[in-house]
This record gives C-alpha cells, sequence and structure tokens, in this order.
C-alpha cells in the first residue's frame, strides 16, 4: 500500500503525510474524475440537506437570521474540515454535517429558543470530542447498537418522506416535474445526480406557473452571528445526547465503513475528535455538528473520484465548494424562500431517500436488537416529548432497554 494512504498511529492522533505534502501535491495530483467528485458531492450536500436544514428551521421557528447562521456553521466549518483531513492525511475524508440530525431537529428542538439549541449543539461537540480523546467510540456503540441508533434515524425522517406523496398532492404540476427529474433525468443523462434534476425541473416548472416568487428585499446579504448559549438539561438530553449518538454511531461509523471498503487505513481517533470540535465551533453560531459525512466521503472516495492515491483531491474541491456556498448563505436562503413549499418538502423529502432506505436496512437487516429497533422506530415517529424531552432520546433509551430485556445476546454482539 503506498504511503499517502497510510495512517500510522501516534499517540491520540494518526500521523499523517502532513499539510505540508497535501497542499503541495494538490495542483499536482487533481484530475477532472476527482474534481468532478467533489463538485458533485458538493451538489448533493448544497440542494437536498440544505432544503432539510432550512425546512427544520423553519419548523421550530427560527427566524431568517438564525437560519443563515446555522447553515453558514454547517457548511464552512464541514468545508474546513474537508480541507484539513485531506490535507492532512491525503484521504478523501469530507466533512460536513448530519443530514439525519437536521431531520432530527425538526421535532426534537420544538419549543427550545436559539440560545438553547447553540447550547445543545455545543455539548454534542463536546461528548463526541471527549470520545475521540478517551478513545472509547467502541464501547459506546456497544452500548448504542446501530440498529437501534438507525431505527430511531428511520422514526425521525419517516415524515420526509411522506411529504413527497401530501406535497406532491398539494402540488401535482410542481411535484410531477421534480419527481421526473429525479427519476427520470438520470436515467438518461449517466452519473446525473437524482436531486439536481428535481431540482432543475422543479424550479423550471415553478418559473412557468408563476410560482416563484423574490422578497424585495430577498437578496441582501446577512452575516452570521456569534451565539450566547442557554444550558439547560431538557436539550442536553433530548438534543445533544442524540445528535452525538448520530454523529459517532451513523456519520463517522458510515465514513469509516467506506474508508475499509475502499482499501483505506481510516484515522478513527483524528475524525471522531474533529468531528467533536467541529460541533463545538459551529454551534458557537447555532448551527448543529460540523463533522464528518458518510455519503460525501463515499462519493469522493468511489472510483469515480480516480486514482486512489489521488482522491484526497476531491475532499479538497469538495470544502472549497461547501465554504464558498457557507458564505453566501443569506442569499441561499432568499432563494429557497422565494420557492412554494411544497417544492421544498418534495426536495427534501426526496433528498432524504436513500438516507431513509439505509437507516431502514442497518435497523432491521442484520436480525439483531429488532426489538429495540423497532421501539426506538415508533417512539420516533410519534414525536412525542415527555419533561420536554424530545422523542430522539427516548427512543434510544427504550430501545436499549427493551434490547437488554428480551435480546440480551444481541444486543451484546451488536457494534
Amino acid at each position: 500500500m503506498e504511503t499517502s494512504v497510510v495512517t500510522k498511529k501516534k499517540g491520540l492522533i494518526e500521523k499523517g503525510t502532513g499539510f505540508r505534502a497535501g497542499i503541495k501535491s494538490f495542483t499536482k495530483d487533481v484530475s477532472a474524475k476527482s474534481a468532478t467528485a467533489g463538485v458533485i458531492a458538493a451538489i448533493f450536500g448544497c440542494t437536498g440537506p440544505a432544503l432539510v436544514t432550512i425546512n427544520a428551521a423553519k419548523t421550530v421557528g427560527f427566524t431568517t437570521e438564525q437560519t443563515v447562521s446555522w447553515l453558514f456553521g454547517i457548511y464552512v466549518f464541514g468545508g474546513l474540515i474537508s480541507l484539513i483531513m485531506g490535507a492532512y492525511y491525503k484521504k478523501p475524508i469530507v466533512g460536513a454535517f448530519s443530514i439525519p440530525g437536521a431531520a432530527m431537529l425538526a421535532t426534537s428542538l420544538a419549543g427550545f429558543s436559539f440560545q438553547e439549541a447553540a447550547a445543545a449543539f455545543m455539548i454534542a461537540g463536546l461528548i463526541d470530542l471527549l470520545l475521540g480523546v478517551t478513545g472509547v467510540m467502541g464501547k459506546v456503540m456497544k452500548w448504542l447498537p446501530l440498529p437501534i441508533v438507525m431505527g430511531m434515524i428511520a422514526g425521525a425522517m419517516i415524515r420526509f418522506g411522506t411529504g413527497i406523496v401530501t406535497s406532491t398532492k398539494d402540488a401535482p404540476i410542481i411535484g410531477g416535474a421534480a419527481l421526473i427529474g429525479y427519476f427520470i433525468i438520470p436515467k438518461i443523462i449517466k452519473k446525473f445526480p437524482p436531486i439536481l434534476g428535481a431540482l432543475i425541473l422543479g424550479i423550471v416548472t415553478t418559473i412557468i406557473t408563476g410560482d416563484l416568487k423574490f422578497a424585495s428585499e430577498g437578496l441582501t446579504y446577512i452575516a452570521p452571528q456569534i451565539v450566547t448559549p442557554s444550558f439547560n438539561i431538557s436539550t442536553i438530553l433530548s438534543v445533544s445526547v442524540p445528535l452525538a449518538a448520530l454523529v459517532v454511531g451513523a456519520e463517522n461509523a458510515q465514513a469509516i465503513g467506506v474508508l475499509y471498503a475502499q482499501d483505506y487505513e481510516p484515522p478513527v481517533n483524528s475524525m471522531t475528535i474533529i468531528s467533536g470540535i467541529g460541533g463545538m465551533l459551529s454551534g458557537l453560531v447555532g448551527a448543529h455538528n460540523a463533522n464528518i459525512a458518510g455519503p460525501m466521503t463515499a462519493i469522493c472516495s468511489s472510483e469515480d473520484a480516480g486514482v486512489k492515491e489521488k482522491r484526497y483531491t476531491a475532499a479538497i474541491v469538495n470544502g472549497f465548494c461547501f465554504i464558498a456556498f457557507g458564505l453566501f448563505s443569506s442569499i441561499t436562503m432568499a432563494f429557497v424562500q422565494a420557492l412554494p413549499s411544497a417544492l421544498i418538502n418534495i426536495l427534501a423529502g426526496l433528498a432524504m431517500i436513500s438516507v431513509l432506505i439505509s437507516s431502514f436496512k442497518d435497523a432491521f437487516a442484520s436480525s439483531k436488537c429488532k426489538m429495540g429497533a423497532f421501539a426506538a422506530l415508533v417512539i420516533a415517529m410519534s414525536g412525542i416529548s415527555i419533561l420536554k424531552i424530545g422523542s430522539a432520546f427516548w427512543a434510544l433509551l427504550v430501545g436499549v432497554i427493551i434490547s437488554l430485556i428480551v435480546e440480551k445476546k444481541d444486543f451484546d454482539q451488536a457494534k
């Protein structure tokens, strides 16, 4: 194996090739294939996932300024993670944010202020940082088996899937066009991102029908804001703990598995640590965790990204795209706000399809912890709130308890 893809352990943080080597070789190593993979990953991350986040902010009643700050945090700090990890390790390790986490927050943040949300995001980052620093990620995964975590994710996100149906019923012309763009265009144009096809046809149809309406002041630049956090136990339990579990149990675990599958040796400790740092920094501007991203890492580490030893350049290209998107998040917000809510809901749902399918698969395909995963699924679907603590926390708690009682052997074996 080439030294550019070998990670050597040296204390807590795995040793890479170094920033100088990564920066120096970038212009030589970047290719049309790797750059295209990086851009495609960015298109994926900057369309549907952004809409999921915007929809979550709208659902819980955050202002335009607060939503812009949220978008700034996840994209700018997520992009920085890609630049840091890609350059230092010369591996296609991509930073973004937890899409399922954004979906979960649409319900778990209900009733909490932006300041309380920021505090919860910082605590989630701190939890992940401690998991990386202490090296106990494996132990955490033992106590939070992946099927139960993914059952909770599926339950929290299922409403986005059903939203495709209800919103298409409400706006059949726009919805039909978006669905054609998602399912048909990629069949005609190979490797064309489905969500981009849905976005293009949906917007074109919206313009034709006269439903695209910009506010006169909509294209004004809005700067991100530094948030004074307001800590309380309710947000920590209902937001911080489930979000931290999603980062290490879903995003990091998925990215690590993808890298192993592509014959890389991932720097597990460093990936967890930087996800924790990203979460704490993004929380300062009211954004949920910026962390290692599973889907984008998969795109940038695939064979379509070119020669294996040079795929790290795809991560760096993706990072620059994310940072640019985040810096102009107020313009993005203005554009999205001009779109009809039905199109936003449909695009958000379409963007969640693959994640939702994967969640159900990871929750039930292994036959491990099925009862715990089912309990987590239905509790998260219910959207209940007890003691101002959201359904995601109760889904994890009850799912673990049920597995410990009725399927102890599966619980112990699930990792």
